[in-house]
């Protein structure tokens, strides 16, 4: 069975609206497809609609995102009750710190001489077909590049949004216990969304793992789309160490980009995947 647990559309940061996305999964062979969009379930009804026309499976899914020790952190919830209230409360302000976050964007761009932002990464949001949602650091590149400010979106990351640089606002986050609790609540399956993105020793991403357990966390997300063999490898230590399933995916933003729908290293074999658990429960086909 081919999955693949983690892609984005036009509902967050994508460059696909959620049914070209399912017709693209389709064409490239995914049979069990979860779109993982940032802070909402926006696309999640257009998605469903086409995966009935189209014979594809999918999971409901969202990555919310999280604070823990001072760096954004995301989480990805699957199968769960997509009416359950505290998940809706949890994105009504996520929602709100997403806009609030954009409109601190804008103000840190501006006073460094690069005004305009905020309204120039609504366009490019925009053009895309994205919906009522804030415009995210990738729409923000796209303009910074538009305005000739950097050479390309690499070069926006790498100089004023990538973490820890002008554009990482945080503070409109929840501690990552507030958000896996969230999706517990919510009868979810919950994994730790890519646990080698983040600049972490060691010893500090083992004690993020510690805390995401404690949490009520599920798996960790092995695979990320084609990261380093040795990063998949230290990840399955982990999973193996604190006895919890494995999950893999694309993290498929737009085509053409560092990541294809379907397209990740493959999992260890002994690893129990996260998908066995929730194959046949919430799924549209």
């Amino acid at each position: 069975m081919h999955v693949d647990l983690h892609c984005h559309s036009t509902a967050s940061d994508g460059a696909l609206m959620p049914a070209a996305l399912v017709a693209r999964a389709r064409e490239r062979g995914v049979e069990v497809l979860a779109l993982t969009d940032h802070d909402t379930l926006d696309g999640l009804d257009e998605a469903r609609a086409s995966a009935r026309e189209l014979g594809v499976r999918l999971i409901d899914g969202v990555e919310l995102s999280c604070t823990w020790g001072g760096a954004t952190i995301h989480v990805l919830g699957y199968a769960f009750d997509p009416a359950a209230p505290s998940l809706h409360e949890a994105l009504d302000a996520l929602h709100r710190g997403r806009w609030e976050r954009a409109e601190e964007i804008d103000r840190r761009l501006a006073a460094k001489g690069m005004p305009g932002a905020f309204d120039g990464a609504r366009a490019v949001q925009q053009e895309l077909g994205g919906g009522h949602n804030a415009p995210a650091r990738p729409h923000f590149a796209e303009y910074l590049v538009r305005a000739g400010y950097a050479v390309d979106r690499a070069e926006a990351f790498r100089k004023w949004l990538g973490s820890g640089k002008l554009g990482d606002v945080k503070q409109h986050w929840p501690e990552l216990h507030d958000a896996v609790r969230t999706l517990v609540e919510a009868r979810a399956w919950v994994s730790l969304a890519h646990p080698w993105h983040y600049a972490f020793t060691r010893s500090k991403r083992r004690r993020l793992v510690t805390d995401f357990l404690a949490a009520g966390g599920h798996a960790l997300e092995v695979v990320n789309g084609l990261q380093p063999a040795e990063q998949v490898g230290g990840l399955a230590i982990l999973a193996r160490e604190f006895g919890l399933m494995a999950s893999a995916g694309s993290d498929f933003h737009a085509p053409g980009d560092w990541s294809e729908l379907g397209m990740y290293r493959p999992l260890p074999d002994d690893l129990p995947p996260l998908w066995a658990r929730f194959a046949d429960e919430h799924v549209s086909a």
